[in-house]
Formats: structure tokens, sequence, C-alpha cells
């Protein structure tokens, strides 16, 4: 954990960030508008694309001004459409999604006035006629009659404009001072535009139809309750609905005692009823979600001309619902929403008043802040804590996780809950989170591998850097102790070579045997430690490490005496001496990191068994073998035939050790070789019995066998010596090398 504090901290920032934006200290734009296409997406996928046929909206629409005349028609004409809605059909409430702001003077009675008052003042019969119809001319006192004892709702705006009125209002639902005690963040409007004076005086109600009209212009919502002038009034599709129950009072729904100064509490607005009360769920600003059924035509359309003409059958009006609105382009009424980018601004004002009948419309309350609080707190600590401790594939695993749960569980809220969560801060929060640690891991990754390439290049293969690449926390430059395999080669009679080559010639020669002889310890994963002139110095087991060092450094121990074996015909080609090498390996505990002084540091090894390694390869030349190696390395990769060479002292060395001449695994080493492999095996068992003629005997059988070999030719000196010069009793066979 520690390890990984700095993203850990990293993380908690972005979720701070995301908690400030749910508590509104300040707006993220983005994910308000990623938020608004998430719900919107909630709501297309819902919604129960049904027609309901208790809201019919009869049409203002182009077949209607066809028909009828452009727009505004007569107020004689409206009044006729309310005798047929009511008295012909026997419609339950008749709503306004019109505002009747102007005087109606097409009748012509102000002519007539004007006649009576001047040209025509003297002519009795015209001024007697005129008495008798001028209250059939008066249309608005026509049409305001045609109100009374009806379910009229009429419809009217509020605008930002102050004191620009017109009009008059309803009045309002809730007095002035009626919530002065709670700190609710009503809308609030400084004018309005309202119908006139006599209609409003003779309808049932009226009721705004200002919806919300969020930032990308979609409608979502709609003010139930708004204030103007410190008093408060309702929406039209409240208005109709309270006019359809018989006008029962609107309760505020509060949560809390109001003690609280910060929250105001109100969640929802009720309807008590005699079998129960409607709940009209409301966020922080008295505003309810609209509850879209579908697409546009979701309510059933009849164009207001074939009402008119008594076109449509009495079931399809008796006892319904009716909004009289328009869909004429013409008459600029359509909005953008959810689910439409053209949709009838009525049918909007028809899913609020179905979903307050069918109790269907999201809530989003107040406290829906402090539950999305609560889900980023949790799910954000959690993943700042998990994804650095993982893997990039877990790390995907876990955030595909907790999208899907977030998805999951925000669906069924909104499903089944009823509750409108937003989801757009925990999924972009968990997106970043998981950008975050897989970016981090990635830098933190390349950086990693450059440093391992710029350290380790030089000295280990490629795929020996990628596993440490891979697995970083495997290195260490701090000094370690452990078992590992070393190995040193070095050119025979050097000296004397480069004495016969020029500099150039040398630097070429060299470059051709050092080259290949390298690859063929990166080939078995071995680590170059250094090159001393014409001496290869390298181990296995560092920096990553290797369970077979002591294989893998035999192996390529004899590797490098074949490979320069055939390049033998290539120096001769060159004009170059022959190259023969001796190669030394020894197995052991020693300390490998990086070491140095302040000016200088290199990854190394050292340790007692680095110097015999080294002491190993010097006495190759004295048996006359190419490749010697430690009994420890026997040990360790007994998987090899060896040939006991000796058992030796070496200087500055104590204690004896046994060496070996690896000659290849088993199927590779001829049934000849092991011949003779055991008859010096009794040669040597005769030798240090000090039993000089039967040693001498064996060894004259293995002289038949390889007659150019120098070590029978040492050995049949060290016996002659002995004959002549006895060790004693006390001899244990070790043979003391005087110089390194």
């Amino acid at each position: 954990m520690k390890k990984h504090a700095r993203l850990i901290i990293v993380g908690l920032t972005f979720v701070c960030l995301f908690i400030g934006n749910a508590t509104k200290l300040y707006q993220l734009g983005f994910i308000d508008f990623f938020d608004a296409k998430l719900y919107d997406t909630r709501m297309r996928l819902t919604m129960p694309n049904q027609i309901d046929d208790n809201i019919v909206i009869l049409d203002i629409d182009e077949k209607s001004l066809k028909e009828e005349g452009r727009w505004p028609w007569g107020r004689d004409k409206l009044a006729l459409l309310m005798d047929k809605l009511f008295d012909k059909y026997g419609v339950a409430v008749v709503g306004f999604d019109v505002v009747f702001a102007e005087k109606d003077t097409s009748s012509g009675l102000g002519v007539l006035q004007n006649l009576a008052k001047n040209q025509l003042r003297d002519v009795s019969k015209f001024q007697s006629v005129l008495k008798q119809i001028t209250p059939r001319l008066r249309y608005d006192e026509l049409f305001a009659d045609k109100f009374k004892q009806r379910n009229v709702v009429l419809g009217y705006y509020f605008n930002e404009t102050e004191k620009n009125t017109s009009g008059a209002l309803p009045s309002p639902v809730f007095a002035a001072g009626s919530f002065q005690d709670r700190p609710i963040n009503f809308t609030h409007w400084s004018g309005y535009g309202a119908n006139l004076p006599e209609l409003q005086a003779s309808a049932a109600s009226a009721g705004h139809f200002n919806p919300t009209v969020d930032f990308d212009g979609i409608v979502r919502r709609i003010p139930m309750v708004v204030e103007y002038d410190g008093a408060y009034y309702e929406s039209l599709s409240l208005a109709v609905v309270r006019t359809l129950m018989g006008f029962p009072k609107i309760e505020p729904g509060f949560a809390t005692d109001g003690k609280d100064k910060d929250y105001a509490g109100l969640e929802w607005l009720a309807l008590e009823l005699p079998d129960g009360e409607l709940q009209i769920p409301v966020d922080d600003r008295v505003r309810a979600l609209v509850p879209y059924r579908g697409e546009r035509g979701s309510f059933k359309y009849i164009s207001i001309a074939d009402v008119l003409k008594e076109r449509i059958p009495l079931e399809a009006l008796q006892n319904k619902i009716i909004l009289v609105g328009t869909t004429a382009p013409g008459l600029l009424d359509l909005r953008s929403t959810p689910v439409d980018e053209v949709y009838p601004g009525v049918e909007i004002h028809a899913n609020m008043i179905s979903g307050i009948l069918n109790q269907s419309i999201k809530t989003s309350p107040p406290y829906v802040v402090g539950l999305e609080v609560v889900l980023l707190l949790i799910v954000g600590c959690t993943l700042s804590f998990l994804l650095p401790l993982l893997t990039p594939i877990k790390v995907t695993l876990v955030t595909l996780a907790a999208l899907l749960v977030s998805v999951v569980g925000n669906g069924l809220l909104w499903q089944y809950g009823n509750l409108a969560v937003p989801l757009a801060s925990g999924l972009t929060m968990i997106l970043l989170l998981f950008a975050l640690n897989m970016s981090y891991g990635y830098f933190f990754v390349s950086r990693t591998k450059r440093q391992i390439t710029d350290l380790f290049g030089q000295y280990v293969p490629k795929e020996v850097v990628g596993d440490l690449s891979e697995h970083p926390q495997q290195v260490s430059m701090e000094g370690d102790s452990r078992e590992m395999t070393i190995l040193f080669s070095d050119v025979r009679s050097f000296t004397t070579i480069s004495e016969g080559l020029d500099p150039k010639e040398l630097s070429l020669l060299m470059n051709e045997f050092l080259t290949p002889l390298s690859r063929v310890v990166y080939k078995h994963r071995g680590t170059i430690d250094k090159y001393m002139g014409d001496c290869i110095m390298a181990f296995w087991g560092a920096p990553l490490p290797e369970a077979r060092h002591a294989h893998n450094s035999v192996v390529a121990g004899l590797e490098m005496l074949q490979t320069l074996e055939e390049l033998q015909p290539h120096f001769k080609e060159r004009g170059w001496p022959p190259i023969h090498i001796g190669v030394g390996i020894n197995t052991g505990r020693v300390s490998v990191g990086n070491m140095g002084s302040e000016v200088r540091v290199a990854y190394t090894v050292m340790g007692d068994p680095v110097n015999l390694a080294s002491r190993l390869e010097s006495i190759t030349k004295e048996y006359g073998v190419g490749i010697v190696v430690g009994e420890s390395t026997k040990n360790a990769a007994s998987e090899f035939i060896y040939r006991e060479l000796d058992l030796v002292r070496v200087k500055g060395k104590e204690k004896p050790v046994a060496i070996f001449e690896p000659m290849g695994l088993p199927e590779q080493v001829p049934e000849a070789v092991l011949e003779e492999i055991k008859l010096f095996q009794q040669v040597l068992q005769s030798y240090r019995k000090q039993d000089w003629d039967q040693a001498e005997s064996l060894l004259n059988n293995a002289k038949k066998i390889s007659p150019q070999a120098k070590l029978y030719q040492v050995y049949a000196e060290r016996i002659a010596y002995f004959r002549n010069n006895p060790p004693g009793a006390d001899w244990d066979g070790v043979f003391v090398f005087k110089t390194k």
C-alpha cells in the first residue's frame, strides 16, 4: 500500500472532485451534459410506449386552420366549442394550452357602436337593433359565460421581464409568506402574460405552462409551483388534475421538521382525496420530472375542426380530459424533449397529467444528493485503494464489474424505486480511476522498462530484459546474497598473439571472437559482468533468479568451446593465429548488486566462489582441457557426464577443491568416452592410494586411447615424481598450485 501511496492520493483527489460537483460546490459542465444524456437514455429505454386513452388533445392543426381560418379564431367559435365538448360529448375537463390575452374584436361590435354614436345616431331602428344584438356580439363575454359551472382550466405564462404583465392571474395556491421559514428554492418569475379578467373570473382554474428548459434546450421538468411577487402559483397540469378531482388542497410534503436551515425538506406535493392521496415528487426547486410515455403521439390527437363539425363519435371524448393546443408549426409551440427533437408543448402537459394520475413520476428529491455522495465515496475509495494493487487485467475486470454494478443498481432504482439518481458522476469517476491506474501503470512500467533496459541491456539478453520488465519487483540494485554460478573465459597465450598483430587487427580479432562468445552467454540467459581484455566474466542467477543457473552455465561453457572451434577456419582465412580459450565455472553463494564508489558503480558479483571460478579458468591449461568446473557446479548440474580431473588447493585457499571436466549430457557422450572416463577414475583411485605401479599401468592404457592428452602426461610426471619422492602416509591426494 505504501508503494502506491501517490497513486492512491491522486485517486482520492478525483473522488473529492466528483463529490464537490455532486454537492453543487461547483459545476462540471461535461458531467451535467453526460448525466442529462444518460437520463434521456433511461427514459427512452423504460417508457411504456402506450397511448393513455384518458387524455385527448384537441389539436389546432393545419386541417383546422384550413377549415376554420387562421388563428386566433373568434371567441364565438370557441364558445361553440365549449358547448360541443360539455353538452354533446360530456368531457370531464378542458385545459387550454393557449392564452387569451387580447379582446376579440372580430364581431365588428366596435364599428357598429361607432356608427351609432356618429353617422347613425339619429336612426332609431338601427339603435334598436344594435341594442338587441350587442350581447351576441360581445364574444369575450359569450366565451366567458360558457366557462361557468364547467371544468375549464386556462393556461398562461410567466416571464422574466419585470413589470411586463398583462391579463389577470388566478388566485395563488399558496399565499405570500407560506414558506418563509423554509429555504425552498422556488422558480421565481418577474412578469406574466395571462388571460382577460372576464375569462379568468369565469374559469374554474388556471395554471402556467412554463416548462423548465435545461442547458441543452431539452424539456425534462415542469415547475409544479412557482413564485411570483411573493405568492405561489400552480402549473397547468396540476390545475387540470385538481379541477378533475374537485379542487383538493395541495399539501406540501416535508421530510424534516424545518429546524435544518440548509435543507428545506420539501420532497413532494400531495393532493388529499377521499380514497387516499396523489403524491407528486418534486426536486429542490419544486419541479417534477416529466414521465414521457413515448414519442410524439402517445396521446390521441383530434382536430378541433372535427369536433366543431361533430365528426367524432361520442365515446372518443366522453369523460375524457381534454387539452386544447396546437401542433401547427406556424404557431410555435414545439419543444425538444428526451424522446423527440420536435415535440408539441401540449403533449408535454398531457404526459405530466398522466403521470400524476398514474403515480408514475420519477422522484429526484433533495436527499438524492446525499445518496449520490455516499455512493461516490464508497465506490471511489474502494477503487482508489484496490486498483493500484491489481494487474492490468484485474484492473480491467474490476472496473467493468464496478460499471456493471453501478448501471444495474441505478437501473433498478429507476425502474422499481421510481428514483432518478444521477449516474454520470459515478461512471465518469470509475472510468477516470481506471484510466489513471492504467496510464500510471503504463508510464511507470515504461519508465521501469527503460531503466531496466538502460541498466541491463548491455549485460543480459533481450529475453531476460523482457522478463525483468515484466517483473521489475524482482530486481534490486541493493546488495543481495544468493546462490549463483560464475563463468570466466580467457584466451590462451593472448600476450603472444597480441604481439604478432597491429592494434587494428588485434581489435578486429577480439571483436570476431568476443561477439559470438557473448551471444552464447546471452543465448543461455547469462549476464555478462564485464570484459577484461580477452577475458569474459559472466554469471547466472541475477538479476532475475534462475533455478537452472548451473545447468545453463555449463551448457554455455561447452557451446563456447564449440563455437570457437567453428571459427578457426575463418581466423585462418584472415591470417590470424588459432584462438583457444579456457573456461572456469563455479557455483556458490555470492553478493550481487551495485558495487563501487561514489564516482562509479557497476552491477557485479563478489565472493570466494567468484575468485575460485577465476582460478579454475587459469588452471585449465595445466590439464590441457577446455573447461573446468568446481564440485559445487557438478552437484548443482548433475545431469551432465563429468570427468574428475583432480583434487587441488588453489593459491589463496586452504580447503581442497575437487575439479571436473564436463563432457556433455548422457546422450551426447559416446560409449568409448564413457569407458575412458571410467578408466581414468581408476587411475585417480590408485594414484590417491599411492599405488604408483597400478596407477601407471592404468594410465598407460588410457594413453593408448588418447595419446595426445596433456592430462595423462601431467599424471605420468606426478607418478614418476612421487615414486622417487613419496608424499607420506598422511597424504590426502591434494595437489597444491603455487601460482594463480
